[in-house]
């Protein structure tokens, strides 16, 4: 049997690299590119905070304005975006919103002290993305009170001379937490069905009277 002894040489350089690697892991753990601010619950809190969110009426004069430019991003797709839009805004999907490139142009905006707005369609699309980027710590950034929908209902409204509509964030009708606690709960804690079984009763035959042929 013939025993093939390792070349010192090579099998240092293979320790070396497998240390590299390893380290670049330990790196990467310990420095992610996105690292949160504030929890998931300030977040969420902050959505209900009225000073975060701007009115769709205010929003041409504030991209029109000379002093404190302000940014617009529309978060939907393209194919949305294609079809209708605020002038001037930025299209950047929900998607990509989050890419090297587009956190690092937002972080620039954020030092310059310029204001962002986002919007999606409504607030159920726009919420998510921004609740996101409060955790980043982007100070600067704003949503669209209502989303694109709404916006345009202000719009038609003023080229109409109608009333302009007021945003009315909604409220859920039912507490669905407390209703699947409430459903959670087993009704046979003790064993025993709360259920009242009825009783059937079956009526005795009479006798037959007697008589005949």
């Amino acid at each position: 049997m013939h025993v093939h002894e390792l070349n010192p040489k090579k099998t240092l350089i293979a320790m070396l690299i497998f240390a590299v690697v390893i380290i670049a892991g330990l790196l990467t753990i310990n420095n992610p590119r996105l690292k949160y601010q504030i929890s998931p619950a300030q977040a969420i809190s902050m959505v209900s905070d009225n000073n975060q969110g701007v009115d769709a009426s205010k929003i041409d004069n504030l991209l029109s304005a000379s002093t404190n430019p302000t940014i617009l991003i529309d978060i939907r797709n393209h194919y949305k975006f294609a079809r209708g839009h605020i002038a001037s805004a930025n299209n950047i999907s929900g998607v990509e919103l989050l890419s090297e490139e587009n956190i690092k142009w937002l972080n620039e905006l954020n030092n310059d002290k310029i204001a962002v707005i986002i919007y999606g369609d409504d607030p159920l699309q726009t919420n998510g993305p921004w609740m996101v980027l409060q955790q980043l710590g982007f100070e600067n950034i704003k949503f669209l009170k209502g989303g694109y929908n709404h916006y345009v209902q202000v719009k038609n409204a003023e080229k109409d001379h109608k009333p302009i509509p007021t945003f009315i964030a909604g409220k859920a009708k039912y507490n669905y937490a407390e209703v699947a606690k409430i459903s959670s709960v087993s009704d046979t804690d003790t064993g025993q069905s709360d259920k009242k079984h009825s009783i059937i009763r079956h009526k005795k035959k009479g006798t037959v009277t007697a008589g005949g042929c």
